[in-house]
C-alpha cells in the first residue's frame, strides 16, 4: 500500500497514479480536499483536523511507501520523524524544503529544480517551434524549383550521413531540387551499408571546377555536422552558406542567413529531429533510421556525453525506426584491411598512465581509425586514445577522451589551429598538415615513419599528466 499524505491538487494526482500501481490510501484535511472524479484503487480518509503522525490511520497495514505532499496535515514539530520512528524501514518522499537537514533517511524533491528543468524545456520548445519556422519558411521561399547543395565535410560519418539525408528529403518536399555532396571516400563498413541500404543520394566532387560549378548554379547552400568552410570539407575557405546546422562548437563567428550551432545537442541528427518535430514534413521508417542510427553512433551508443535532447529525438524518432534494417546497419562483415589496421595499431601502440597512441604505419581505409579507437578505448585504465595515419600527404587523426577536465577537441584545435583539428570533449578527430609538424608538404613513403613519431612526441607531450613527469 502506498500511503500519500495531501490534499492538494499534486497529492489527488499522485494518489490517482500511484493507485495504478497498488492499493494506495489518501489521506488529507477534509476542508482542502477536492475530488471531482474516481482516482482508482485509492482509500480516501479525510480528516476534520491535523493529526500527529503516530495517529494516523492505516489500517492496520504496514505502508509500502510514504509520500509527504502537505505538511499542514501533520502536527508537532518533528513530524517527519515521528513517520519514521512509526515506519523505520518504510521509504519516505518530500519535498526538500519541507525536511530538516539533519534527517537523511527521507528522499528528497527539490522542486525548484524541476521547475527550473520545466521553464528550460519550455524555452527549448519554443526555440524549435521559432528554428523550424525560420528554416523552413527560408528554404520555401526560395525560387520555384532551386538547385540546393547541401554539403557534409569530408569522409562523412553517419550523423552527417542521416542529417544531408533529412535536408535531401525537406529541400524535396518544399519543391526544390536537393544534391547531396562530399569530399573525401566512405569507408567505413557502416556507413558504407547506411548508405547502401538507406539509398542515399550522394555525389562525391573530385576536382576544383566540379566544385566551381555546383557553387555558381546553386540558389542555396547547406552544411550539416559542419560549420567552418575550408576545414575537413571541400567548401573554400572563404564561401559563405546560406543555411549551417551543427552541434559542434565554435570559437569564430559564423557567417549565414540561418544558423544552428547547438552545442547542447550531442549530434546533428539529434538537432535535426527537434527541428523537424515543428515541421510538416512527414517522418518516414528510412529517415527516422537514418537519424536514430547517427545519433546512435556520435554517442557510440549512449555510452559517451548525450542530453536530455538527445534521448527525447530517440524517443522520438523511435516510432518509426525500422528495426531490421538499423541492424542490418550497424552489424556490417569487416574488410581484411580493417583487420589489418587493428593489427598495426596492437603492434605499435604506446600506453602509459591511461593515454593510448597507436600510429598506423600503413593506413588504407580513413573510417578504420574511428574503428581502432572505439575498440583501443574500451580497454580498462585507458581514458585517452589517438589512433593516426597519413593518406594524401595529411596526417588523419581519431581521438576519445574520458579524463576529467579535458575538452580533447578543443585541446587539439588549439594545439593544431586554422581547423586541422577539432571535436567534442569526448571525440574528436583531425586532418593535421606536414607543415604543422616541421615535415615539406609532399613526402616520400620513406619519410612516414619519421612523420608519425614527431606526431607521437607532440601528442604524448600534449596529453601528459603529473604521473608523466
Amino acid at each position: 500500500m502506498f500511503l500519500v499524505i495531501g490534499h492538494s491538487t499534486v497529492a489527488v494526482n499522485l494518489a490517482r497514479w500511484c493507485s495504478q500501481r497498488r492499493p494506495t490510501r489518501l489521506i488529507g484535511l477534509a476542508s482542502n480536499l477536492e475530488i471531482s472524479e474516481e482516482i482508482g484503487d485509492c482509500e480516501i480518509l479525510p480528516l476534520p483536523q491535523p493529526m500527529r503522525p503516530s495517529e494516523l490511520p492505516d489500517g492496520g497495514q504496514k505502508p509500502t511507501a510514504v509520500i509527504l505532499v502537505d505538511s499542514e496535515i501533520l502536527e508537532g514539530e518533528d513530524a517527519l520523524s515521528a513517520m519514521r520512528q512509526r515506519w523505520p524501514e518504510t521509504p519516505l518522499l518530500s519535498e526538500k524544503s519541507l525536511v530538516d537537514e539533519t534527517i537523511d533517511s527521507v528522499d528528497k524533491i527539490d522542486v525548484e529544480d524541476i521547475i527550473t528543468a520545466a521553464y528550460k524545456e519550455k524555452v527549448r520548445a519554443w526555440e524549435r517551434h521559432a528554428g523550424a519556422t525560420v528554416l523552413e519558411s527560408y528554404i520555401r521561399h526560395l525560387p520555384p524549383q532551386s538547385k540546393v547543395a547541401i554539403f557534409c565535410h569530408d569522409n562523412p560519418d553517419p550523423d552527417a550521413l542521416a542529417s544531408a539525408l533529412a535536408m535531401h528529403e525537406l529541400v524535396a518536399f518544399l519543391g526544390h531540387e536537393p544534391t547531396i555532396y562530399h569530399g573525401g571516400l566512405i569507408e567505413h563498413q557502416q556507413n558504407q551499408a547506411m548508405v547502401r541500404l538507406l539509398e542515399i543520394p550522394l555525389r562525391r566532387i573530385l576536382l576544383d571546377w566540379e566544385l566551381d560549378d555546383v557553387l555558381n548554379e546553386a540558389e542555396c547552400i547547406i552544411t550539416v555536422d559542419f560549420h567552418q568552410p575550408g576545414a575537413n570539407n571541400i567548401l573554400p575557405a572563404d564561401c559563405v552558406p546560406h543555411i549551417i546546422i551543427d552541434h559542434h562548437t565554435s570559437e569564430k563567428n559564423v557567417t549565414a542567413d540561418v544558423a544552428f550551432l547547438r552545442p547542447e545537442y550531442s549530434a546533428t541528427s539529434s538537432l535535426i529531429a527537434n527541428l523537424l518535430m515543428s515541421m510538416s514534413l512527414e517522418m518516414t521508417p528510412r529517415l527516422a533510421t537514418a537519424l536514430s542510427f547517427g545519433l546512435r553512433t556520435d554517442t557510440l551508443s549512449f555510452t559517451r556525453a548525450f542530453n536530455q535532447v538527445d534521448l527525447r529525438a530517440l524517443m522520438w524518432l523511435n516510432t518509426w525506426v525500422d528495426d531490421a534494417l538499423l541492424q542490418s546497419i550497424q552489424a556490417p562483415l569487416r574488410t581484411p584491411e580493417t583487420l589489418e589496421s587493428f593489427q598495426q595499431a596492437l603492434a605499435t601502440m604506446i600506453q602509459k598512465n591511461g593515454l593510448v597512441l597507436a600510429p598506423i604505419n600503413n593506413l588504407v581505409r580513413r573510417d578504420d581509425l574511428a574503428q581502432v579507437a572505439d575498440f583501443l578505448f574500451a580497454t580498462s585504465n585507458t581514458d585517452v586514445v589517438c589512433v593516426y595515419g597519413i593518406q594524401r600527404n595529411k596526417v588523419l587523426l581519431s581521438a576519445r577522451s574520458r579524463r576529467e577536465h579535458l575538452h580533447i577537441g578543443l585541446a587539439l584545435a588549439k594545439e593544431f589551429p586554422d581547423g586541422q583539428a577539432g571535436g567534442h570533449s569526448g571525440m574528436a578527430g583531425g586532418q593535421i598538415l606536414l607543415t604543422s609538424l616541421g615535415f615539406e608538404e609532399m613526402i616520400g613513403d620513406e619519410e612516414h615513419q619519421s612523420v608519425l613519431s614527431a606526431l607521437t612526441q607532440r601528442l604524448a607531450t600534449l596529453f601528459s599528466t603529473e604521473d608523466d613527469v
